[in-house]
């Protein structure tokens, strides 16, 4: 991941990517060959930096607190990919350090830079189809299978690894529900393996969010969700097998034929790492550059997966709370100098 953002930043103006940590030199070097940035093993070499003004954290997520914290209280902002936290207490301290040190903290929380996605919250917010009755959203892979083709040692059980993009896309379409209760099936390693989560609102309506780590090793990664309105509905679904993507993308109007939707292509990393960029710029688009603690938008730090998790475990509702922070920083026109922390530890 860690090289597909400093491949994204390349496109966006005013930004430079300074320095690449690795545990592995070589692998830092291949990101860095065609910059000036430097390459390095040992991560306080770009932390401690003091021409380097951001960080982009993209070590796996039991780390992340580590060095976000780290970076925060040495005056960086930091860009933290998801999961953003395995434990609620590492989540916390990060936030802590955030409202500390006044500096942008914003979690890579990518759904809502993905073309499908944005375009049902754009009709949604139109009221074009009337208003969202309900959302179904899904996440199958096999990677908790040891003997799965995209088996991953440090990922972590599903509601961190997978759930957190789709209850960030309900939150977007249906805001915070009344209650969240879940139940799960086991993995062979321990902890959920598959779990189904559904999100109650006052107002009758719900959410239903599935996500899988034990599907058979030779199931294709599937991603998908279906939108109700009052007059049509959305359905969305993506595979991604030996290494291609087969998408569908359809519009069910209240009367007549489906319509296959089209949109443009683009690269959602760089959409996400944009409004990185404008955050630091104090560029906020619709959003006050005051900082804030409680609010809707792509810069919340959702505590969904941990009370998907728990309730799957305790069968019980627990009720969610999210944040996000950011700062007006410095002057249009100067240039974000920046690190990148990446690979597996």
């Amino acid at each position: 991941m860690g090289a597909e953002h400093a491949f994204s930043y390349g496109s966006i103006d005013a930004v430079e990517v300074a320095g690449v940590f690795s545990r592995n030199l070589e692998r830092a070097a291949a990101i860095t060959h065609r910059s000036s940035a430097k390459a390095v093993t040992n991560e306080f070499a770009v932390i401690d930096d003091p021409a380097i003004d951001a960080i982009d954290v993209c070590v796996p997520s039991i780390n992340h607190r580590e060095y976000v914290v780290a970076a925060l209280r040495r005056g960086k902002h930091v860009f933290c990919e998801t999961p953003f936290a395995i434990r609620l207490e590492d989540a916390d301290a990060m936030i802590e350090a955030a409202r500390a040190s006044k500096k942008v903290l914003l979690v890579g929380l990518l759904i809502r830079s993905i073309a499908a996605y944005e375009h049902v919250h754009q009709i949604a917010e139109s009221r074009e189809l009337g208003r969202v009755l309900s959302v179904t959203a899904y996440r199958l892979g096999s990677y908790l299978r040891t003997d799965a083709p995209d088996h991953k040692e440090h990922y972590s059980e599903p509601s961190t690894e997978l759930m957190t993009f789709d209850f960030d896309f309900v939150q977007w379409l249906l805001g915070r529900p009344l209650r969240v209760t879940a139940s799960a099936a086991g993995s062979a390693r321990g902890g959920p393996g598959e779990i189904s989560a559904l999100l109650e609102y006052d107002d009758g309506r719900s959410a239903t969010v599935l996500a899988s780590g034990i599907m058979p090793s030779g199931f294709p990664f599937s991603v998908g969700f279906r939108v109700v309105l009052e007059r049509g509905a959305f359905e969305h679904g993506l595979v991604i097998e030996a290494g291609e993507f087969k998408a569908t993308f359809v519009r069910y109007q209240e009367k007549g034929s489906p319509e296959q939707v089209s949109l443009p292509d683009r690269n959602p990393y760089e959409q996400e790492l944009q409004t990185f960029r404008r955050l630091h710029r104090g560029q906020s688009g619709h959003h006050s550059a005051r900082p804030r603690t409680r609010a809707r938008g792509a810069h919340a730090v959702d505590r969904y997966p941990a009370i998907a998790a728990r309730a799957s475990r305790n069968r019980s509702a627990i009720y969610p709370l999210r944040l996000r922070l950011y700062k007006r920083t410095r002057a249009d026109g100067e240039a974000m100098r920046l690190g990148v922390l990446q690979g597996k530890f």
